[in-house]
């Protein structure tokens, strides 16, 4: 399921139907803002572009990038394209370069079909143009239908992904009654994240000679890419272009929303047959009863090694073709395992997991050119570095940054004065927006990094700097825990200082480097608070044991955690003023907060919580994703025989601890959020008016999980701080 949290919130970026080529368009380009003062505000932080899609050219030389901007006054966005040469070479690490950005117009998801020609999406259809931006063509002519798209290599075939109508578990209205707005539901996972499922995206091959167009999953009521946060990057084709490797867990209705269990399939494009490359033929899935975790049932190491039980996706073929890699965890049914890199020999049908010695998880991999060399980034002690790996699993760091690097790519392309493999990648921290960096590694198991995009440095040098840094404290049962401190700019050591928990959600999302146009940790320090984040219990970065200990036990040690953060915080940090304490958070971090409420022995004098889960027992059957409660709360409500962890977690739910609550709250919710609805969000709130105590209720009937209008955002951001400021100013 994933309660999201703020460090996976990161750029946004733009669907395919928001872009278009009409050179008339009142068209949102990068803002020319004037601010104030050096203060980050709410409009500041909306003002801001967000890179999103990029890729470099066949010859290494250029960088296509899109870039999102968004209008508060107009409530909307619109995504451009823009065209930048990359250095040939690199003379120090952190060196800046001035090359500017070419702007080719509206557009997104860029794609170089040669050395000067590209590929984009704009309103739902496939453009291509050169590498100025002239010559704009339309590819496909589908009424606006293709929501994501993979040329092959020899470009002679288009992977189109489209919806297609599916009524197996919401009914096709009548006929007759077509102003009838009821669904007749005959079964679960008939609403996901944010959306009715009337509709399955499905993979179609276009044959760009011909014509001729087919559905590689035709007949089949399975989703590919999985909802609903897969996109393209769960296909791929072979170098030869004959085959297609793609994500797809073959399961509907009550067997999808208790199992994680997607496979990587091998599509022959010639034969159109596919064959399952994570179970063997013949295989038997073994039965589960739907309100018991696969948690405590037996399991075969072994087994799951051959057969792949977990979620497997984003396949990525080797450059000579013999292999084939894709991100997999072990487990079925815990969306929160370690994911790890396997690789498949497709000669000798032998697998093999190359990250076994890096305890964390692998966010995302790209081969080197030799077939045997993979680079990969995750995330270790709070942040998120480079790594390299290979066919041996012999693993090493390459990065150290306090920062956040995201998604890479190989630089295509030789250079004379650059031997060494580079890498395109995306950078940011809790004080800078992502921007593109090229980071070339060296042969001593290093890496040098120069910046190549400035998207927002006309707004941040306008700002004043401020400062975060790592600090460990003792967990009550002995434990070393790290947290940050986020300072104010201008901060001055004498002053006291207004300070922030920061609970995060997840349950497992690392509290890294992030940047969050929400839960942004600069804005908060610019407003003059210190914020304490800690990598409690249940986090990743700190070793599998850290983080399993979270599942089965919502209100034992990570909540101890939490307390031992702000308790060490406030006696070890002059400058933080113990009388003037907020706890906040979303998602996982909401549910903190209402537990908290009612546990937190009058540290706190205020809470804010966004889209947090106030009632377990509730929770667990209005959520989508039933794999999720049933691996985090170990067992159903409902079950006279549950677990002891169960009982410990439905007892301790935060509903039943509001006779304890004394503190003002601030409650956030969605009403299209899906993942916790929003009855949560209306009785912490209601629960709260009706003891007493004072409250107040930020309520979205077109958000979901997250707040993605700019005026709702900027909304969001007022109410917050007001709160805020009302109690701990």
């Amino acid at each position: 399921m994933k309660i999201l949290s703020a460090s996976a919130i990161l750029a946004t970026v733009a669907p395919l139907t928001s872009c278009t080529v009409d050179v008339d368009d009142n068209i949102i380009t990068r803002s020319d803002i004037t601010l104030a003062s050096d203060t980050l505000t709410p409009e500041a932080l909306w003002a801001m572009g967000r890179i999103g899609s990029y890729a470099t050219s066949p010859d290494g030389k250029h960088v296509c990038y899109q870039v999102t901007y968004y209008s508060v006054e107009e409530d909307r966005s619109n995504t451009l394209l823009y065209v930048q040469e990359i250095p040939a070479s690199t003379t120090a690490p952190n060196d800046s370069v001035s090359l500017a950005p070419s702007l080719l117009g509206l557009g997104s998801s860029p794609v170089w079909l040669a050395d000067d020609k590209l590929a984009f999406a704009s309103k739902g259809e496939i453009w291509t143009m050169s590498a100025s931006g002239k010559a704009r063509k339309q590819l496909t002519h589908t009424d606006g239908a293709v929501e994501g798209f993979l040329f092959s290599p020899d470009q002679k075939r288009v992977i189109l992904i489209k919806s297609l109508p599916f009524h197996d578990i919401i009914k096709e209205r009548p006929a007759d009654l077509p102003k009838s707005t009821g669904r007749v539901i005959t079964d679960l996972m008939y609403r996901h994240w944010d959306h009715y499922v009337e509709s399955i995206p499905h993979p179609f091959v276009l044959d760009l000679e011909t014509g001729e167009e087919f559905d590689i999953l035709e007949g089949q009521p399975f989703e590919c890419p999985m909802e609903p946060f897969g996109g393209i990057e769960q296909l791929a084709w072979s170098p030869d272009s004959k085959h297609i490797a793609y994500t797809c867990r073959t399961k509907t209705g009550l067997a999808m929303s208790i199992s994680t269990d997607s496979d990587i399939f091998l599509f022959d494009v010639a034969s159109r047959k596919a064959k399952n490359l994570c179970k063997p033929e013949g295989y038997i899935e073994p039965q589960i009863e739907p309100s018991k975790t696969m948690k405590y049932q037996e399991v075969n190491a072994e087994a799951n090694l051959a057969n792949n039980p977990g979620y497997d996706q984003n396949p990525k073929f080797s450059p000579n073709g013999r292999y084939i890699a894709w991100l997999s965890m072990e487990r079925n049914g815990y969306e929160a395992d370690r994911q790890r890199i396997c690789v498949l020999d497709l000669q000798s049908n032998e697998k093999r997991y190359v990250t076994e010695s890096f305890d964390s998880n692998v966010d995302d991999f790209v081969w080197a050119d030799d077939s045997h060399t993979l680079y990969y980034i995750g995330v270790w002690h709070a942040t998120v570095n480079l790594y390299r790996t290979n066919l041996e699993g012999d693993v090493a760091q390459l990065t150290n940054d306090q920062a956040d690097w995201g998604a890479l790519q190989l630089l295509n392309g030789k250079s004379e004065n650059c031997k060494s493999a580079r890498l395109l990648m995306e950078r940011h921290d809790y004080f800078h927006p992502a921007d593109l960096y090229i980071v070339t590694v060296l042969d001593d198991s290093g890496a040098e990094e120069v910046r190549l995009t400035h998207e927002n440095d006309h707004i941040l040098s306008q700002l004043a700097p401020g400062s975060s840094e790592p600090r460990w404290c003792k967990t009550t049962d002995g434990q070393d825990l790290l947290y940050w401190v986020i300072k104010p700019p201008h901060f001055d050591p004498a002053k006291k200082y207004p300070t922030l928990l920061f609970c995060e959600g997840g349950p497992q999302s690392p509290v890294s480097q992030f940047w969050s146009y929400r839960w942004n940790f600069y804005i908060m320090a610019s407003q003059g608070y210190v914020i304490i984040a800690p990598n409690r219990r249940g986090l990743p970065g700190f070793g599998q044991e850290w983080l399993e200990e979270i599942s089965g036990d919502w209100t034992g040690q990570c909540m101890r955690d939490y307390l031992s953060a702000i308790d060490d915080a406030c006696d070890s940090l002059p400058y933080v003023d113990r009388d003037r304490l907020g706890a906040v958070g979303a998602s996982f971090g909401g549910f903190s907060v209402y537990y908290l409420a009612g546990h937190h022995d009058k540290r706190f004098k205020c809470f804010i919580a966004h889209d947090g889960a106030f009632n377990l027992e509730a929770m667990y059957t209005e959520t989508e994703e039933n794999w999720f409660s049933n691996w985090e709360y170990d067992d159903a409500y409902w079950n006279r025989d549950r677990t002891a962890n169960a009982d410990h977690t439905y007892r301790n739910s935060p509903h039943l601890f509001v006779d304890k609550w004394d503190t003002p709250i601030l409650c956030i919710h969605g009403e299209k959020d899906y993942r916790i609805n929003a009855t949560q969000g209306m009785s912490a709130f209601n629960a709260a008016r009706m003891r007493g105590i004072e409250a107040e209720l930020l309520l979205y009937p077109d958000e979901n999980h997250w707040v993605l209008h700019p005026q709702n955002g900027i909304l969001w951001q007022r109410t917050y701080f007001n709160w805020l400021a009302r109690w701990l100013k």
